[in-house]
């Protein structure tokens, strides 16, 4: 329950979000999101997620969150405060929506992959080291396998609607967030079989491996139809992957969606230590059946791309293509297809020696920018999966205006 203290933390903290949300400068950058996914950049556009917070908030007691027996309202609360103090911190082109977002209760079973980790030591900020046994060796192992049961708690989802009406009254508008669907089947195959065993029998039970590949898919065809069904996608959070979706023909004023006016998120990560031809035979014809019920998809993360662009270019509704740190920078924009932008994601190892090298977060930047330049590439650039600043909050600040400062040159 909740109860006067919790309901007057939350609508306070609503109170100074929306102060922030409703400032002229979100619009700007909302319109500046809109020319970037029409592939006319203003500029390259910075975003910052993935950030440690547990590590943030032993330097900021604001980071603490007073509802504790009460996941649901935690997530809200924790949502607030984490997105006030990116504005005041790091806004860089981040949009704040003028509203406060609710998660549907959608649940999921799942495929039925076998969990086969074991967690050999862990952190106190929750990053931890596994070993994943092999899971999926037999055909038995396989039929075990089903398709997701999705289902959305209207009872639930009532009563969260009532409790937010009920707080946030006269303060903030209200949307529920649907679900931005990840297809990455590749990482649950890892993770049920590890990595090791996925490329030994890429090598040596190549029909085992594509039989895995075609019961994932017709389970994930058949998730996308019950999603579709309670309407189920997100039409509210405007992100993907950790980049802005504002695009003028997904344009929907509800706070519901089907796969068709949404946005998802595709990659095969494991897939950087193998050739291009395995990307081509064992991800697109999969990729190909899913992607086509999508409006729009976010390819990539931590994967290489740049020596198989023409081959990612087989999957349709891809608009934004991950250039992560491992990928020749310079190599993928000279081979990325002008209908795509170009996600840089920078090495937040930058951020987690000694000292923080300004100089060098700078002309790793400049480097990407000018790169993109050459070659007339639409940019945006995302620093992501930051494990640790070292305990020094102002290393992402100052990282973030480096980053406003270089794109705003152009």
């Amino acid at each position: 329950m909740l109860d006067s203290r919790k309901i007057s933390v939350l609508r306070e903290l609503a109170q100074k979000y929306m102060s922030y949300a409703t400032l002229p400068v979100q619009k700007e950058k909302r319109e500046m999101w809109y020319s970037l996914n029409r592939l006319n950049m203003q500029k390259p556009m910075v975003l910052i997620d993935q950030i440690p917070w547990n590590e943030l908030s032993r330097t900021d007691d604001f980071l603490t969150c007073v509802i504790k027996d009460d996941p649901y309202w935690n997530w809200v609360e924790f949502s607030l405060r984490s997105n006030i103090y990116k504005f005041e911190h790091m806004p860089v082109d981040r949009v704040f929506p003028p509203y406060i977002l609710l998660p549907r209760p959608i649940n999921n079973t799942g495929y039925g992959l076998p969990e086969t980790k074991t967690v050999l030591g862990k952190d106190p900020d929750g990053v931890f080291s596994q070993s994943f046994e092999d899971g999926l060796k037999t055909d038995e192992d396989l039929e075990r396998l089903h398709a997701p049961v999705i289902t959305c708690d209207k009872a639930a989802e009532r009563e969260i609607k009532e409790t937010a009406e009920m707080i946030f009254e006269g303060i903030a508008p209200l949307k529920f967030q649907g679900l931005c669907m990840h297809l990455g089947l590749w990482d649950f195959i890892s993770e049920s079989k590890g990595v090791t065993a996925c490329y030994y029998d890429l090598v040596d039970r190549p029909e085992f491996m594509h039989a895995i590949m075609e019961k994932l898919t017709v389970y994930t065809l058949e998730a996308i139809d019950q999603l579709n069904a309670i309407n189920g996608f997100d039409a509210s959070s405007t992100i993907c992957h950790c980049s802005h979706t504002f695009c003028d023909d997904l344009q929907n004023d509800s706070e519901y969606a089907t796969a068709d006016k949404a946005w998802a998120f595709g990659l095969a990560q494991l897939f950087s230590s193998v050739s291009p031809e395995i990307t081509e035979e064992f991800e697109v014809p999969y990729m190909q059946r899913i992607f086509k019920r999508f409006g729009a998809v976010y390819y990539g993360c931590c994967d290489r791309l740049d020596d198989r662009l023409d081959i990612i270019d087989k999957m349709p509704n891809i608009r934004k293509i991950s250039c992560s740190p491992w990928s020749d920078r310079e190599n993928f924009v000279a081979n990325l297809p002008s209908k795509y932008i170009m996600s840089n994601k920078p090495n937040p190892a930058v951020l987690a020696g000694i000292g923080f090298d300004e100089q060098a977060a700078r002309e790793d930047i400049r480097r990407t920018i000018n790169a993109a330049k050459a070659h007339n590439v639409q940019l945006e650039i995302i620093l992501k999966d930051i494990s640790t600043v070292k305990e020094d909050p102002s290393r992402l600040w100052r990282w973030a205006e480096i980053a406003m400062e270089e794109t705003s040159k152009l």
